[in-house]
């Protein structure tokens, strides 16, 4: 690579790192939530019925299962989400949105919308969107295994 690209991968790596951390401040100042809490309750948000497996949680989210079952233990502590257990033992198995945690993700997507809306979208003209765009699908395409 010649120092013009390492540049530029410098600054795509930065811009990314400082848009993140703004957009995660924001969502910890003004919705009281962490960004994997937000990770949570938007997945189990776009979920008919708002309740998932465990599992598939797990598999939604990228994360390792001991992460998510940690994850999870501190959001019913904060009464975001409720286990579905089953079986005889009465292990959790699945998970849903309480109407606290229905309440707290509503306000969240207004609130984390306005500001990607103020920190990312709005700075850029209609070109640098669809540039944007097509390297985003262009990546996911080649990065992303086929189903």
């Amino acid at each position: 690579m010649t120092p013009d690209d390492w540049e530029l991968w410098n600054a795509w790596v930065r811009a990314q790192r400082l848009l993140t951390r703004e957009l995660d401040r924001g969502l910890q100042r003004e919705c009281g939530i962490s960004k994997a809490e937000f990770s949570v309750l938007v997945t189990l948000w776009r979920i008919p019925g708002h309740e998932a497996r465990v599992a598939d949680l797990v598999e939604s989210l990228g994360w390792e299962k001991s992460r998510v079952s940690h994850q999870l233990t501190r959001m019913e502590a904060r009464d975001l989400v409720t286990p579905t257990r089953s079986g005889p033992s009465r292990r959790r198995t699945g998970i849903s949105l309480t109407a606290h945690g229905r309440s707290v993700i509503q306000e969240a997507l207004v609130v984390h919308g306005a500001n990607i809306r103020r920190h990312f979208l709005d700075t850029l003209s209609p070109s640098q969107l669809e540039a944007i765009r097509s390297w985003a699908d262009e990546t996911i395409a080649r990065a992303e295994p086929a189903e």
